[in-house]
């Protein structure tokens, strides 16, 4: 069985919003409307009666999360909404008659009726490009190297993501690039060789109802309020 997912390394995440950029950029989403949106958590108190300077922060990515137990699936009443043997949860477009049941079932608010063609959208995980072996836009654009795509049975170590380490080098403090934007773009690194340790304790999903979320999200070292 597979279940495609991503994994985030919130320590990592600055905020920069590329990977939403991406996402509406090649997945042509319409204005005022996100597949992907960054949220702030925080500032926070790091321990009770905190006061500034002693507060901490996280940006959370917040997308489909192409859950093990989809609710929108199960309130679909044409079928239009359906799990994927990959694990992905997508949407028929000619199926889909815009009753947005969906939508009101979502526990994550990530679906939204588009109102030029009538049909509910939500993140695909990019399914054009991982068909062919890339990754996902707003993976593959994440200038922190915090997002990672895999399949959660086969564990989260061997999530890969761009693998900039292999195809820079470093120059009077400065970086260069030695190979083209193309032989990039395809070059790869998992979690196991770039990421900083971490424990299970350490591994966070969004709030669990019954949908058992796909999606990952590593923190360390800090309070989850996801």
């Amino acid at each position: 069985m597979t279940q495609y997912s991503i994994l985030t390394d919130l320590n990592r995440c600055v905020g920069c919003l590329a990977c939403s950029a991406a996402c509406k950029a090649n997945n042509n989403v319409p204005i005022g409307s996100f597949w992907n949106k960054i949220l702030r958590i925080g500032p926070n108190p790091m321990y009770d009666g905190a006061q500034s300077p002693d507060v901490e922060l996280y940006y959370l990515p917040v997308q489909c999360q192409h859950c093990l137990n989809p609710e929108c699936v199960k309130v679909c009443p044409t079928g239009a909404s359906k799990k994927q043997a990959d694990g992905t949860v997508q949407i028929d477009k000619e199926k889909c008659i815009g009753c947005q049941f969906c939508v009101m079932a979502c526990p994550y608010g990530v679906r939204y009726l588009n109102e030029k063609e009538k049909v509910v959208e939500k993140c695909t995980l990019c399914e054009q490009q991982t068909t062919q072996g890339a990754l996902p836009s707003c993976v593959a654009q994440c200038v922190g190297r915090a997002r990672y795509f895999g399949d959660l049975e086969q564990g989260l170590k061997s999530f890969q993501g761009p693998g900039m380490m292999s195809v820079l080098s470093q120059t009077d403090g400065a970086y260069a690039m030695n190979i083209s934007y193309e032989e990039a773009s395809k070059s790869r690194v998992v979690v196991g060789e770039f990421l900083e340790d971490f424990s299970d304790s350490d591994v966070y999903t969004l709030p669990d109802v019954g949908n058992k979320p796909a999606m990952r999200f590593i923190l360390r070292g800090k309070k989850w309020q996801g």
